[in-house]
């Protein structure tokens, strides 16, 4: 028999910048990822890309927590998900930047609270290197700045510990679209972006190698670029 050519101990993480892409692509994309990576195909992989405009519900969604009826929604354009993650209703958008983790967390990191906490470090990191001091909140998942909300957390875990879904960091997103749902569940939150904490424009393709750095500091990995995923492999 064959050795896996990348195993569960591999520190490899490759790369893959996607740009504009649907939330259902994207969704298909990890599913064969995490398949893949199961199997020992390919190493550790970071996706990272934004989103048109999309309410996605996880596991822990109250119904009443889309605020936006299906009127509403289709005059902003705004496309409704169920998914598998964990955690209550979320929007994405353009000028966020969505971070898709598919890691084997095996051997040595088989800790769904401890993988969150890192997820949150990635951003904070990412944060501090911009001038903006991000923090956790006491009880919620996510990174907050001065008591608002910057950047939502996540996860799935699957079997054999293959991890997918994962952060998603407003830089230049138009924050209005969070008045359609009850951001994470939590009533009355005050919502930021980095663009805002500035008070200028900033872009989202010059906090991607920020992002990627500081994931690959936390999670002790050494990053290699992919082949970037043409529309027809989406």
């Amino acid at each position: 028999m064959s050795l896996q050519p990348f195993p569960s101990e591999s520190t490899e993480l490759e790369t893959q910048s996607l740009g504009l892409i649907s939330y259902t692509a994207a969704l298909e994309l990890q599913s064969d990822l995490v398949e893949r990576r199961r199997n020992g195909d390919l190493p550790d992989q970071l996706l990272l890309l934004e989103h048109p405009h999309v309410i996605t519900m996880g596991t822990g969604t109250r119904r009443d927590h889309v605020l936006a009826d299906r009127v509403e929604r289709e005059r902003l354009g705004i496309e409704l998900v169920e998914v598998g993650r964990g955690g209550d209703v979320t929007y994405h958008g353009p000028g966020q930047l969505v971070g898709y983790p598919i890691l084997d967390l095996k051997p040595g990191r088989k800790d769904v609270h401890r993988y969150l906490r890192d997820l949150e470090q990635v951003v904070i990191d990412t944060l501090s290197i911009l001038g903006v001091r991000g923090h956790r909140m006491k009880g919620q998942t996510g990174v907050w700045v001065s008591g608002c909300k910057i950047a939502a957390v996540g996860v799935r875990v699957s079997s054999g510990w293959i991890t997918s879904h994962g952060f998603a960091l407003n830089v230049s997103t138009d924050l209005s679209y969070f008045r359609t749902i009850v951001p994470c569940g939590l009533q009355n939150v005050c919502i930021t972006s980095v663009s805002k904490e500035f008070g200028c424009h900033r872009e989202v393709a010059e906090v991607i190698p920020m992002i990627t750095n500081a994931f690959a500091e936390v999670f002790e990995r050494c990053v290699v670029i992919g082949r970037p995923t043409t529309e027809s492999e989406i």
